[in-house]
């Protein structure tokens, strides 16, 4: 049972016209086998909260606590944050010229393990997590992320994401261009590895489709940099019906 606490976050960032504050007081908790879904209008803050979480050095925090099972995850570095137990599945993920895919993963699976995975085994394991994410064997051999579709990218975050086996997940829009075909795969991906794991996850999205595969425990309302509501799924419904009309309003 892993928890991520985040309580009272403040984060800032430095723009042409000085110093700008975007997170104003976050409080939020994720706990093992939970998903969280974090809703709300451009701007509000939402990928800032993510990149904040992970370490992103363009952000600045300034007050608040992040914790994953009582350990401060503000004073790691980025990939003590990884080894861990966070993940975050970025919404526009890098390219990462000369190096395959399957040199990333077990490099990747390496690190986070302390020793190399067996090969035979490994082998196996990324075969099957392919297969399911309905991808071709080649891409294994193809450079991260260089000259992949939109889906190809979100797929291959859920494919790092499966054999890498975090505690908790931050998908940052992750149906971000995805087509309808595409989404169901991911989300079904998703939801495989929660099931099999017992994975925290936190999903960030503008829109509710994808709230109609992958099932939210909880659904928090985002705007103007903090937690503005917070209900059930139902709350969702609403926002689809209703938008973030009401919420701009009273920010």
């Amino acid at each position: 049972m892993s928890t991520l606490e985040i309580k009272n976050l403040h984060a800032s960032v430095e723009t042409p016209e000085g110093t700008k504050q975007i997170l104003k007081g976050v409080d939020l908790t994720i706990n093992s086998g939970e998903t969280h879904a974090i809703m709300g209008p451009n701007g509000s803050g939402k990928s800032t909260l993510a990149y904040s979480i992970a370490g992103h050095p363009k952000y600045q925090i300034t007050e608040g606590e992040v914790l994953l099972d009582g350990e401060n995850v503000l004073e790691m570095s980025v990939d003590e944050r990884a080894k861990a137990g966070l993940f975050l599945a970025m919404q526009y993920p890098v390219e990462v010229p000369g190096v395959s895919v399957s040199n990333f993963l077990r490099t990747a699976k390496t690190a986070l393990d302390g020793e190399a995975p067996k090969l035979r085994t490994w082998v196996k394991d990324v075969k099957v997590s392919m297969e399911n994410l309905r991808m071709d064997p080649s891409f294994a051999e193809r450079n991260v992320n260089e000259g992949f579709s939109g889906g190809e990218k979100k797929r291959h975050e859920i494919l790092q994401m499966e054999l890498l086996q975090p505690k908790i997940a931050i998908l940052d829009e992750t149906d971000s261009g995805l087509d309808v075909d595409a989404l169901r795969i991911v989300s079904e991906g998703v939801n495989r590895v929660a099931e099999n794991t017992g994975l925290g996850v936190m999903l960030i999205t503008h829109y509710t489709r994808i709230l109609n595969y992958i099932k939210p425990d909880y659904v928090h309302v985002f705007v103007n940099g903090r937690v503005a509501e917070q209900g059930g799924p139902e709350l969702a419904e609403r926002l689809e019906a209703e938008g973030y009309d009401r919420f701009l309003v009273d920010a």
